[in-house]
C-alpha cells in the first residue's frame, strides 16, 4: 500500500479538468500529492484564480520555495504543495501545474480551531529521549496519525499509527480522550534534529492531509558545567569559548524558562544590548562575551551558553550563577588627578583569583561596556603584582590626560575549561582637574577645556556645580565643530584642529566663582573634566592686632566648596590644591564652619609679630586679609619709661644750669635791665631744688622695672624760693599703657618757657627727645 500524505486522484473526462478540496487550520499547515509527474525539466507554477501568480519558475529544482508555498517532488517523482502558517486570507481557489503539461485547479478551506496554532521547540541532549505531543480536532479522532521530517529539498514520511511495529527508533501513542498523541524518538543523535510535521491523514475520494502541527527539534552537546557568583549591583562579565566553531551564531538562555527566549549579539563584531544584558561575538576569537550591566538578585539561575553547529544542533556550556549580597560590595568611589600628574588607584579583590583591570567604552556609555585595559600612548599603568592578606592592588596611571578620565572598574578572573568569569566590584570615576583659573572681580575668564580628537563632531558644553543629565546648569547652548555661541556675558567656541573648546566669561562677579566642567555630548553626558574659577573680590580686610591678642577672622563659603585661608603675597600661590585648616600644624590656629550660615570662621590664638602679612580667605570667592601684629603692651611700658626717665635726667640736668645761670645773673645785674611793673627787682629765680621719691618701679607681670622720678610743688606756691615743679607718674593701671609723657615747667615771671616732651602713641620706640627752652630777656 502506497503511503500519501494527501491522496488526490484527478480524472480527465473529455478534457474537463477535475477540481478538488482540501481543508486546513488556521495556524497549521497543508501537504497535498497530486499523483501528477514532477516533469523536472519543465516549469512549474501556482497562482490563485483571479490573482497574480505566487510561483512561476523557470528553474528544476526539486524544492521551490516562495514564502510560505512550495513545490517539490516525492521520493516517487510526483508534484506536492505544501503551505505553511494558514489563515483565513489564503482560502480561495487556486491551479497548480507543470508548463505544457498538464494543471489542477484546487479549492483550499481554511477553519478556525484552537488545537493547531502553536509551532513546538523542543530541545533534547544528544543521547537522551524527545517527547513532544501533537494536537488534533475531534472531527480526525479516527483518522490516522502520521509524521513527517522535513529535508533539504523534500518531506520524507517516517512513521504512521499502522506501522508502528515496523519502528523502533520512533513510537507514536495516542491519547484520543485529550485529542492528541505522543512522538517518541529514542537516542537521540545530531542528525535526529530538525523540523517535523505531526498530524491525521485525511483518505477522501481527493486525498488530502491535513498537518496539525508543526515541531522543531534541536538537539543539543552539553559540554561541561561551570559555577560563577557575583556582588549584586555589580558587573559582571562572561566569556564563552568555541573555538572549533568561530563564526557560528552564539547564544546564551536562561534553563528556567526553557531556554525559549535566548539572547544573541544580532550583530558579529559588534556590542549589542539585548534585553538586561550586552554581548558581543568575536568571530576572530570563537568568543561570546556577556556583559550583565547591574547583577540582580533575578539574574541568578542555570544558564546555556551555546553555539549553533547546525540548524538543528547545538553545543552548550551550563553555567550556575548565583548573586550574593555583600555590604561591602560593589564599593563606588572617586578619584580625582591633576593633568600630567601621576594617580594610584586601589582595589580590593574578595577572592584570591587573577586581578582584572578595565574601562567603560565612552562610545557604549548606554551599556556600560568594560573593555580590558591596554597601554596607551603617552600613558602608562601597572598593577602591582603581590597582594596583601588584605588582598590589595594598586594600579598606577602616570602622566594622566584627558583620554584617561572615565570610568573603572576592578575585580577577580576565574578561568575554567571553556569559560571566563570576570566578577567586577568596584567601581572608580575619574576626574581630572585642570589648573584653577584666578582672576580679579570685573576682570574677564577664559576656561579652556580639551577633548579627545574622537569627540570633534559631537556637542559640547560647559556647565557650572553639578551637571549630570539629571541636575546640570548650563551656561550656554551646546558648540559644536567651530561654532560660536554667545549667551549673555558667556562665549563658547570649539576649536577642533587644535582639540579645545573655550568659555569666556566677562565682568566677573562673586556669582561666577564656582566649579566648572567640561561636558561632552554622546549617548549621555560625560563630564570627568573640571577646573576652579576663583574670583578675587576688589575689598580688602585690614586687621591691627598687638602680640598675644586673639583673632577671628570670618570667610563665606558654600556647602560644597573647598575652604582656603592661607599666607602668601599672591593668591595664586594658595589655589592650587586649597589649603584646608585642619592641616595647618599649628595648635594657635582653629577652625569653625557654620555650614547653615555661608560662613567658616578661623581663630587664631596668642598672635606673634611673625604672623603678620597677608592672607587670603574664603572658597571660590576670596578677600585678601591684611593682618598687622604689633609688639605687646609690656614691651612699650619699658620702653616708654626708660626714655621718660633719660629725658627726665636731661632735663634736669638742663634746669640745674639755668638756675645756676639766672642767679649768677641777678647777682650781677645788668645796666640795662628793665624794671619790673612793680617798680622791684625780683629775686632770684631758684635757691634750692626739691626732688623726691625717685626709685624704681617694678611693672606688673613682667620681669622689667620702670624708673620714674616726682618733682613736687613747694608747699606755699607763693614762696619766689621754690617757683618749679615737674611731675611724671606711671598710669593708674600699668596695663593700658604709658602713651606719652609730658614735662611741664611752671613759668615764672623771670624763669625758662615752657619745655615739654612727648611720645607719640603712633610709635613703639622712642625715636625723637626734644626739650625746647625758651628764653625771654626784657
Amino acid at each position: 500500500m502506497k503511503i500519501l500524505l494527501i491522496f488526490l486522484t484527478f480524472y480527465l473526462i473529455s478534457a474537463a479538468v477535475r477540481c478538488f478540496s482540501v481543508t486546513g487550520y488556521s495556524g497549521g499547515s497543508v501537504l497535498v500529492e497530486s499523483w501528477k509527474p514532477w516533469h523536472k525539466n519543465n516549469a512549474k507554477y501556482m497562482r490563485k484564480l483571479q490573482n497574480t501568480k505566487i510561483i512561476n519558475n523557470s528553474k528544476h529544482n526539486q524544492w521551490i520555495n516562495e514564502g510560505r508555498f512550495t513545490l517539490f517532488s516525492n521520493d516517487n517523482g510526483e508534484l506536492m504543495i505544501y503551505i505553511r502558517e494558514l489563515n483565513t486570507q489564503d482560502a480561495g481557489s487556486y491551479r497548480i501545474g507543470v508548463e505544457g503539461q498538464w494543471f489542477n485547479d484546487m479549492i483550499l478551506n481554511v477553519k478556525e480551531v484552537s488545537c493547531c496554532k502553536v509551532s513546538k521547540r523542543v530541545m533534547v541532549n544528544i543521547g537522551e529521549t524527545a517527547n513532544f505531543s501533537c494536537e488534533y480536532s475531534q472531527n480526525h479522532i479516527n483518522d490516522l496519525k502520521i509524521i513527517f521530517k522535513e529535508r533539504k529539498d523534500s518531506i520524507k514520511e517516517l512513521l504512521y499509527t499502522y506501522k508502528l511495529f515496523n519502528n523502533r527508533k520512533f513510537s507514536i501513542s495516542d491519547d484520543k480522550h485529550k485529542n492528541l498523541f505522543i512522538v517518541r524518538i529514542t537516542a537521540v543523535t545530531p542528525d535526529d534534529g530538525g523540523v517535523y510535521l505531526c498530524g491525521v491523514w485525511i483518505n477522501r475520494q481527493s486525498y488530502s492531509y491535513s498537518i496539525i502541527n508543526t515541531v522543531h527539534l534541536h538537539v543539543i552537546t552539553k559540554v561541561g558545567v561551570s559555577r560563577v557568583s557575583g556582588s549584586s549591583g555589580g558587573r559582571l562579565m562572561i566569556k564563552c569559548e568555541h573555538p572549533q566553531y568561530k563564526t557560528n551564531p552564539k547564544y546564551i538562555c536562561k534553563e528556567s524558562d526553557g531556554c525559549s527566549e535566548r539572547k544573541n549579539s544580532g550583530v558579529q563584531g559588534e556590542w549589542m544590548e539585548n534585553g538586561d544584558v550586552s554581548l558581543y561575538d568575536d568571530t576572530r576569537a570563537g568568543v561570546l562575551m556577556v556583559f550583565f550591566r547591574e547583577l540582580k538578585a533575578a539574574d541568578a539561575g542555570t544558564y546555556r551558553c551555546g553555539v549553533k553547529v547546525s540548524d538543528y544542533t547545538e553545543s552548550f556550556t551550563e553555567l550556575q550563577l548565583s548573586v550574593r549580597h555583600d555590604e561591602k560590595y560593589p564599593n563606588s568611589v572617586n578619584e580625582s588627578a591633576h593633568i600630567g600628574k601621576e594617580v594610584n588607584i586601589t582595589c580590593q579583590i574578595p577572592e584570591e583569583h587573577k586581578f582584572h583591570f578595565c574601562k567603560e567604552d565612552d562610545n557604549h556609555t548606554y551599556n556600560h561596556i568594560c573593555q580590558t585595559i591596554i597601554s596607551s600612548k603617552g600613558t602608562e599603568m601597572s598593577g602591582s603584582s603581590e597582594r596583601n592578606e588584605e588582598r590589595v592592588v594598586t594600579v598606577s596611571i602616570s602622566n594622566v590626560s584627558v583620554r584617561d578620565a572615565g570610568v573603572y572598574w576592578c575585580g577577580a578572573e576565574t578561568r575554567d575549561t571553556y569559560l571566563t568569569f570576570i566578577s567586577l566590584n568596584t567601581k572608580i570615576q575619574l576626574n581630572l582637574i585642570m589648573p584653577p583659573v584666578v582672576r580679579h572681580e570685573g576682570e574677564s575668564a577664559e576656561i579652556i577645556c580639551s577633548y579627545d580628537s574622537i569627540y570633534k563632531s559631537k556637542p559640547k558644553s560647559l556647565c557650572k556645580g553639578k551637571c549630570s543629565t539629571r541636575d546640570r546648569n548650563p551656561l550656554s547652548e551646546t558648540v559644536r565643530e567651530e561654532k560660536e555661541t554667545k549667551t549673555g556675558r558667556l562665549t563658547l567656541n570649539d576649536d577642533v584642529t587644535a582639540g579645545v573648546f573655550t568659555g569666556t566669561i566677562t565682568g566677573l562677579t562673586a556669582e561666577d566663582a564656582g566649579k566648572y566642567w567640561c561636558a561632552v555630548t554622546l549617548e549621555t553626558e560625560l563630564n570627568y573634566l573640571y577646573t576652579h574659577l576663583i574670583v578675587i573680590m576688589n575689598e580688602e580686610l585690614n586687621l591691627t592686632k598687638y602680640e598675644g591678642d586673639d583673632v577671628s577672622i570670618q570667610c563665606k563659603h558654600h556647602d560644597e566648596d573647598q575652604k582656603r585661608f592661607c599666607k602668601a603675597h599672591e593668591a595664586s600661590m594658595c589655589v592650587k590644591d586649597g589649603v584646608s585648616l585642619e592641616t595647618i600644624r599649628d595648635d594657635r590656629f582653629s577652625f569653625s564652619d557654620e555650614a547653615s550660615t555661608g560662613v567658616f570662621t578661623v581663630n587664631i590664638t596668642d598672635l606673634r609679630e611673625e604672623d603678620s602679612g597677608i592672607y587670603w580667605c574664603g572658597a571660590h570667592v576670596i578677600i585678601k586679609v591684611n593682618l598687622e601684629v604689633n609688639k605687646g603692651v609690656s614691651g612699650r611700658i619699658t620702653v616708654s619709661c626708660v626714655c621718660v626717665t633719660l629725658l627726665l635726667m636731661g632735663a634736669s640736668v638742663l634746669l640745674l644750669y639755668k638756675l645756676g645761670y639766672i642767679k649768677t645773673r641777678d647777682q650781677h645785674p645788668s645796666p640795662d635791665r628793665t624794671e619790673m611793673s612793680s617798680g622791684e627787682a625780683s629775686h632770684a629765680a631758684c635757691d634750692y631744688e626739691n626732688i623726691k621719691d625717685a626709685r624704681r618701679h617694678s611693672v606688673p607681670d613682667t620681669e622689667e622695672t620702670a624708673l620714674y622720678s616726682t618733682v613736687t610743688h613747694p608747699t606755699d606756691s607763693s614762696d619766689p624760693n621754690d617757683p618749679l615743679y615737674s611731675t611724671v607718674q606711671l598710669p593708674t593701671n600699668p596695663s593700658d599703657g604709658l602713651l606719652y609723657a609730658s614735662v611741664h615747667f611752671q613759668k615764672h615771671e623771670e624763669s625758662l618757657s615752657d619745655a615739654k616732651v612727648t611720645f607719640s602713641n603712633e610709635e613703639v620706640y622712642c625715636n625723637y627727645t626734644t626739650v625746647s627752652p625758651h628764653m625771654s630777656l626784657n
